[in-house]
């Protein structure tokens, strides 16, 4: 869950967008549009999903080791576990 007023106010754009997105795709498949479009659609929706889990789970891991930072070590540890995650979810 993001903590912040700007944080829960960024996710909820994404999310907004992402049910734009979702309607559009319904409009593409009532519509019969072209395989290639569709697949492209659910591509970009799996995207900004993908994103916003991203920005959902690393505000939970900032405010998780927040509390329990205690050395530079532990903040880099955090970077690096982002990083990853990140990359693993592109």
């Amino acid at each position: 869950m993001p903590y912040s007023t700007q944080e829960k106010k960024q996710a909820l754009v994404r999310v907004r967008r992402i049910g734009g997105q979702l309607d559009a795709l319904a409009q593409a498949l009532e519509q019969e549009v072209d395989c290639g479009a569709v697949l492209q659609q659910i591509a970009a929706i799996r995207g900004a999903v993908n994103g916003l889990m991203g920005e959902v789970l690393e505000s939970h891991l900032r405010a998780g080791f927040a509390s329990r930072r205690t050395a530079a070590v532990d903040a880099a540890a955090l970077e690096q576990t982002i990083t990853l995650l990140r990359t693993y979810l592109k």
